[in-house]
């Protein structure tokens, strides 16, 4: 009979002491983005990854000074019950069985036609992907459906935090996307801050279907995550964070002045090996 597994990290011996069993969910702060670490978190021994630094803070205060002449949307507070600002369509609001809604592409065209002039001129998720690519062996570039590159790159505001909540492609947009993506990432790089709050806390914990008999509006009660481990990242301005967004995760509302902006993504990883970006 094998022996029962350990939790509390204690190795074993070669006169039957237990087995050591490593949650593999801790954050790693690193000071560069490298395939690596970044194949750590695809491959979920990893809760998190901090790049320190991915955006300088010149380049933020470039954008959010931009930002503050465009007129930003936002998701349905009758829906999310929470007033979340956003530059860009997210592809789950227009999918249809299947297929994505033709005003999906024209939102997304307008949206990219703002953003290109947000950095200096430039486009600021250009930068991201640019700086993905040089970090990944396979390259990055973004996913389409029917051939069509969709939109990646959105640009969120969020002072009031969101609720407990996962994110799925193939569970939200079921034989959508040209390609399965193996794996799922999250991507959000700090643009503005508030004096305190706006952390995000992910859990060693994924969708079961039992969980829709415990919905809370939009959100999931945060009973089905209390005993689960969880690690919450703190960043500063211009750093990345990255993880698996099919694990439960929540963001925290702001604390005092200031706001908290992102430009914010997903990211698959293809069978092929390369990272395939929308939002």
């Amino acid at each position: 009979m094998m022996q029962k597994y350990a939790v509390d990290g204690n190795r074993g011996t070669a006169h039957g002491g237990t087995t050591p069993v490593h949650t593999l969910f801790d954050v790693e702060v690193a000071e560069k983005l490298d395939g690596g670490r970044l194949n750590q978190v695809a491959a979920g021994v990893l809760g998190a990854l901090h790049v320190r630094n991915f955006f300088t803070e010149q380049e933020c205060r470039q954008v959010v000074a931009a930002l503050a002449e465009d007129r930003m949307g936002q998701y349905d507070a009758a829906v999310v019950g929470l007033r979340i600002k956003k530059l860009g369509p997210a592809v789950f609001d227009f999918y249809n069985n299947g297929s994505v809604a033709d005003s999906y592409w024209k939102q997304a065209k307008e949206a990219e036609q703002q953003r290109t002039r947000l950095l200096a001129g430039s486009d600021p998720f250009r930068l991201a992907l640019d700086r993905l690519d040089a970090a990944w062996h396979g390259g990055a570039t973004t996913a389409t459906v029917g051939g069509r590159p969709l939109f990646a790159g959105m640009i969120r505001e969020m002072g009031e935090g969101a609720g407990l909540h996962f994110d799925e492609v193939e569970r939200e947009l079921p034989g959508a996307l040209d390609e399965t993506p193996l794996c799922q990432l999250a991507f959000n790089c700090y643009l503005s801050l508030p004096e305190s709050g706006g952390e995000v806390t992910v859990y060693r914990r994924r969708w079961r279907p039992a969980d829709e008999d415990h919905r809370d509006g939009y959100w999931y009660q945060s009973h089905l995550v209390a005993d689960e481990p969880r690690v919450t990242v703190s960043p500063r301005c211009g750093d990345a964070v990255f993880f698996d967004p099919r694990n439960y995760h929540r963001v925290h509302a702001n604390e005092g002045g200031g706001r908290r902006v992102t430009l914010s993504f997903f990211i698959g990883v293809s069978s092929t090996g390369n990272l395939l970006l929308w939002s």
